[in-house]
């Protein structure tokens, strides 16, 4: 399946953004989606990740309670809405998809789509 991220942009920090995956091919609403972000001189870390039918829900420590993952299958999109947001929340975010049951680690990922940039400020 193929992916494409965005929604990036940059902001001030305690402002929100959304980010938008979405996928081609009509199978896309069978895949689990997780959303990933890498920072400069950092590796890629996991942020979130739902299941094909937004069933099952994962988020980092850092995401929960800022971060909301969710998907509209009917639109083959999968958000990822980011509130409260901290400078340290600067990064690369990209968004991988694999068959149904979604995992926290990244190698369990078969595709992925082009990460989006989100800077934030203080």
């Amino acid at each position: 399946v193929q992916l494409q991220a965005s929604g990036g942009g940059s902001v001030q920090a305690g402002g929100s953004l959304r980010l938008s995956c979405i996928g081609a091919g009509r199978s896309f609403k069978n895949f689990a989606v997780g959303w990933f972000r890498q920072a400069p001189g950092k590796e890629r870390e996991f942020v979130a990740c739902l299941s094909w039918n937004g069933g099952m829900i994962s988020y980092s420590d850092f995401a929960k309670g800022r971060f909301t993952v969710s998907r509209d299958n009917a639109q083959n999109t999968v958000y990822l809405q980011m509130s409260s947001l901290k400078p340290e929340d600067t990064a690369v975010y990209y968004c991988a998809a694999r068959w149904m049951v979604p995992k926290n680690e990244a190698s369990e990922y078969t595709s992925w789509g082009e990460g989006t940039q989100v800077t934030v400020s203080s």
